[in-house]
Parts: C-alpha cells; sequence; structure tokens
C-alpha cells in the first residue's frame, strides 16, 4: 500500500506534486503539513503531530472535515514526519512518498533524509519528492525511470558503497567502489529513458532531477 506523507517544509508548485497522489491510498499529514494538503484541496485521512505549527484556521477546518487526529505532546523524542510515517507504516503502507520534507530548516531536512533509512529497515520504501526532484535509496539493483538529458546523482550513506555498476548514464560505473563523504556520483545523466543501478554492498542515496 502507497502512503502520502506531507510535512511542513517547501512544496512549492503543487501542481508538479500532483502525480503522486493518483495512485494513493493513504494520506497523512505531519502537523503544518495539513496546510499544503489544504491548499491543494485534499482532505487527508490523518493528521498527526502536536499542531504547534497549525493555524488556528487550520484546526477549525479539521474539526469541520472531521479528519481524524493523533495527537502527540509537544515534548516528545521524535518529529511530527517520523511520527507521521510510523502511524503510515502501522496503517499498513510498504511504500512512502514524503512531500514537504526539505526547508529552511537544515537540521530537519537532514533527519528527513535519513529517516529514509531507518524505515527502510522497517519495510516501508520511502521517497522524499519535490517539484523537480525525487530522492531514493538504493541497496540492491534498481530500474531508474528518466529522460535523456536528466541529471542523477548517487552519493553514499555508507561508509562505502562496493560493486557499484550502473548502464543508462553518460558516466558509467562498471564495477566502482564509493566511499561516503566524496562528491563523484554527483550530476551523471541519462541517456536513455532508464539507467539501471546495482552495488553489491553498502547504500546509496539517489537524487533524480526532473528537469534537466
Amino acid at each position: 500500500m502507497k502512503a502520502v506523507i506531507f510535512a511542513g517544509g517547501c512544496i512549492g508548485d503543487y501542481s508538479r506534486v500532483e502525480k503522486y497522489l493518483s495512485d494513493t491510498s493513504l494520506i497523512v499529514c505531519a502537523d503544518s503539513g495539513i496546510r499544503h494538503a489544504f491548499k491543494m484541496g485534499i482532505i487527508p485521512h490523518l493528521v498527526v503531530g502536536d499542531m504547534d505549527s497549525a493555524s488556528e484556521e487550520e484546526k477549525k477546518k479539521i474539526e469541520e472535515f472531521k479528519i481524524k487526529k493523533i495527537s502527540f505532546p509537544k515534548e516528545k523524542d521524535f518529529t511530527d514526519t517520523e511520527l507521521a510515517l510510523e502511524v503510515a507504516l502501522q496503517e499498513g503502507a510498504n511504500e512512502a512518498v514524503l512531500l514537504g520534507g526539505l526547508g529552511d530548516r537544515p537540521d530537519h531536512s537532514l533527519a528527513n533524509i535519513l529517516l529514509m533509512v531507518n524505515f527502510k529497515r522497517k519495510g516501508l520504501e520511502l521517497t522524499l519528492a519535490g517539484k523537480s526532484w525525487e530522492m531514493f535509496l538504493i541497496d540492491g539493483q534498481r530500474k531508474i525511470k528518466g529522460q535523456k538529458g536528466q541529471l542523477l546523482s548517487l552519493l553514499p550513506i555508507t561508509p562505502k558503497v562496493t560493486g557499484i555498476k550502473a548502464s543508462g548514464l553518460y558516466y558509467p560505473l562498471r564495477d566502482e567502489t564509493l566511499f561516503m563523504g566524496t562528491s563523484r556520483g554527483i550530476s551523471n545523466v541519462f541517456i536513455d529513458d532508464e539507467a539501471v543501478v546495482e552495488i553489491k554492498e553498502g547504500m546509496l542515496i539517489a537524487v533524480k532531477c526532473i528537469e534537466s
């Protein structure tokens, strides 16, 4: 089951992210993420968090539309976004897209990126997405749809990633090793409508730029 999670960070052009909602069974808002849903004309299934960032008007709409709330205290060990993902997992999701996951708080942005690792271990494949990019993990073989000229960056999120093979890209990789902290995997380019990336050991973060 696929879920979409709205966090409170930047989304930009809403029309560019509508595609992620087309085959979604569950929509969850993390606190002020409700703002994005309402601006898109969406009534989510759940809203999760301490609601300290939602406006009074948004709180009234939550009551008006009888949206289910799962409340947590302001002082807690986890962010509202992580709690929303936990709820989606408990509801049966095995795939999720996080919208509004990046913004002006680099600490929150980095935490949301690292949530991909945490939830992958729990059985939830998480993609972070915005109007012009997608971010996801690779820990085996993955076929990645794209268009000629689009950019694809591959960054290690483990100390090293070995046996990297990549085809369908301008700079092919043939049994390569990349180490965490290097920028070598930045800005590869699709030369076809699909790239195949395979690794033997470790984990990569892939960032696909939808606009070339």
